[in-house]
């Protein structure tokens, strides 16, 4: 294959290699000079950044753990609480209830015995009330019947005779 007969940007001749050379050397001096130093502090800053952030969330990692512990052991003691507190209205509300059990006891006793004693006193009435109506039927009913009886004159004297001797034989 001959290379003379290929195009000349395949086949640079020396002076181009030479400038060509010459500005990749001052590129990568200038690269090396400034632009290397920035990037690796770049990426230095950036690794310490890293580091740092690690470490921060480790600590972050090591205060949450401790914040859950804490929250158990407040759970805990918070369902110690409420298990007391249960327990101590259970207990309250059993003696409320026994409270207001003896209290109706002697309130429905009382309330018995006012009972009885007015039914008592309501009897004794109605006992008087009969018995008056019971006298008061009797003497309309006596005198309805000596009305009957004694309706002549005759009756009349004879039944007067007869009291009249009742009267002085009891005497």
């Amino acid at each position: 294959m001959d290379f003379t007969k290929l195009p000349s940007i395949l086949t640079p001749d020396i002076g181009l290699l030479f400038w060509m050379l010459l500005a990749f050397l001052v590129v990568l001096f200038v690269l090396a000079k400034f632009g290397f130093p920035a990037i690796t502090k770049m990426v230095e800053d950036r690794k310490n950044y890293i580091d740092e952030s690690l470490k921060k969330a480790h600590e972050a990692s090591e205060r949450l753990e401790n914040i859950k512990q804490e929250g158990e052991a407040i759970l805990q003691e918070a369902r110690e609480k409420q298990a007391q507190i249960l327990k101590e209205a259970a207990e309250t509300r059993e003696a409320i209830v026994q409270k207001a059990q003896e209290k109706a006891k002697s309130e429905g006793a009382r309330l018995l015995s006012e009972a009885k004693a007015e039914i008592e006193g309501e009897k004794q009435q109605a006992i008087r009330d009969i018995r008056a109506q019971v006298a008061e039927l009797s003497v309309q009913i006596a005198e309805i019947v000596l009305r009957e009886k004694l309706s002549t004159d005759a009756e009349q004297m004879k039944m007067i005779d007869r009291l009249l001797d009742d009267v002085t034989s009891t005497n």
